[in-house]
């Protein structure tokens, strides 16, 4: 099913600002749509408003065209898995999963087929007659989830399913669920803080902050093309050092020529009508090479190592104070307190306007 949302705006009785406003989305059928942002940004409260659990202030919510604002949860097919799997303790496994068909006096054949289809498929066939407090956090998120499966609904929405797992069976958990969403084809609209499951499992990730999009796209187009330096900063691990300067005879030079960038053709065309102007660069970790080599290369005094495995992660200043942040393969070899020389892969620069946050190139 396609969901497409137009200047959507939600405003909570007895406030002045709207929590949401001018949310225009088209999420196509089949799509994995990951809601990302901070805690606060709206995101959850736009999960609700398509699950219709929280009422439309103003704008339009359309499932394949068709409005449906006014129309109950229970008849819009969708189907939500929360983040505290909200199971019915007293319950078996089978009788959690089995409840919404149920409660439609669904015949007893087909509950039982869907649910045990569903089982297999999450690979929990064998706890359908235990209680959920007889099994671990992550098999309750799958009954959970199975539950959700069991209505075959047209859209899938996902409030942070995995915050309450730990490190590992998150990670397993976001495999599962890409494969789950394969199989199934069916739209699913995820929730969650975490950018590590949006760059992983999205096909389209939208990322909010204070009730408005910042950007909407592919996962690749966040990382390599952000639109403005929150997305930079929010999208990405160690995050991408900012470094703020002016642009001086086609340069980026930072006010005490500390640094001094001389961007590619490309980039110089972008930055020719901000001559004199205040402008900020990003540099991703990982682009950061070690050698004096480089046309455009610094001297740095080591901070703190963090030693990762595949990687190092590496603290360190320049003379000015500013703090820079650099990934090298974990089997160079850097310690506290040296003094190193960097170089950068200039085509992978982004360039901001700091009056605006906006990408410039």
């Amino acid at each position: 099913m396609k969901v497409t949302l137009k200047n959507i705006g939600k405003k909570y009785e007895g406030r002045e600002e709207f929590t949401i406003r001018n949310i225009n989305l088209e999420i196509e059928d089949q799509d994995f749509c990951v809601i990302l942002g901070p805690s606060g940004c709206g995101k959850t409260t736009l999960l609700r408003m398509i699950a219709g659990l929280n009422s439309v202030t103003e704008g339009d919510i359309l499932f394949d065209g068709r409005r449906i604002n006014t129309v109950p949860p229970k008849d819009r097919d969708i189907a939500m898995v929360f983040q505290s799997y909200a199971l019915y303790p007293h319950m078996t496994v089978y009788d959690n999963m089995a409840f919404s068909l149920s409660m439609r006096k669904e015949r007893k054949k087909i509950i039982d087929e869907r649910v045990r289809e569903a089982a297999e498929s999450l690979q929990i066939t064998d706890y359908l007659y235990s209680k959920p407090s007889d099994i671990s956090g992550g098999q309750r998120q799958r009954v959970a989830l199975g539950r959700a499966m069991v209505r075959k609904p047209k859209v899938f929405l996902m409030d942070e399913p995995l915050s309450n797992l730990d490190a590992k069976l998150r990670e397993h958990m976001r495999v599962e669920l890409v494969r789950l969403h394969k199989s199934l084809e069916t739209t699913t609209i995820y929730v969650t803080h975490d950018q590590t499951e949006a760059m992983t499992m999205a096909s389209l990730i939208v990322l909010m902050n204070d009730g408005v999009i910042q950007q909407a796209g592919k996962p690749e187009e966040f990382y390599n093309k952000p639109a403005n330096i929150f997305v930079a900063r929010f999208i990405g691990s160690p995050t991408i050092n900012i470094i703020e300067g002016t642009v001086k005879d086609g340069k980026f030079i930072t006010p005490d020529g500390i640094l001094s960038i001389t961007p590619c053709l490309e980039d110089k065309e972008c930055l020719s009508s901000y001559e004199g102007k205040s402008i900020s660069v990003g540099i991703r970790p990982e682009r950061f090479e070690s050698g004096d080599h480089h046309l455009d290369k610094f001297d740095c005094t080591i901070d703190v190592v963090e030693m990762l495995g595949k990687e190092k992660i590496i603290y360190a200043r320049l003379d000015n104070g500013q703090e820079l942040v650099i990934s090298t393969p974990g089997h160079y070899n850097y310690n506290d307190g040296e003094r190193h020389t960097f170089g950068f892969d200039i085509s992978a620069l982004h360039f901001f306007d700091n009056d605006t946050g906006l990408r410039i190139n």
